[in-house]
């Protein structure tokens, strides 16, 4: 089980760098563009992150269940987005992000045990 729960969060932290950038980089990236141009970018964007996220999901479906790989689904999610928001998108990092992280390690544990 650990081997593929690696695995599958090895190509949850790939498809979630595609995900990050379609739903936010536009911000930063595509601000002064007509919103239909940052949807599209973005939509293209998100095609490459479900190539990678729907066999990352029918992997990790073979050792772990549904809850779980939603637990390591929302953990990649903002272990992704934490850095992306303080280096490209310029947000501050507060102690509160510590405190949620702390959550979502006792929602992994729930999860696995």
């Amino acid at each position: 089980m650990l081997k593929v729960a690696l695995i599958t969060a090895g190509l949850l932290v790939c498809s979630n760098l595609f995900m990050t950038f379609a739903w936010y980089g536009h911000l930063k990236f595509l601000s002064n563009k007509p919103w239909i141009i940052a949807a599209i970018v973005s939509w293209g964007i998100a095609l490459m992150e479900y190539m990678i996220q729907v066999p990352a999901n029918r992997y990790g479906y073979t050792a772990l269940n549904v809850v779980q790989l939603k637990v390591i689904q929302e953990v990649v999610a903002l272990t992704v987005f934490a850095p992306f928001a303080v280096f490209m998108m310029n947000q501050p990092l507060k102690l509160d992000y510590l405190w949620s992280a702390l959550c979502l390690i006792g929602a992994v544990y729930f999860a696995f045990r």
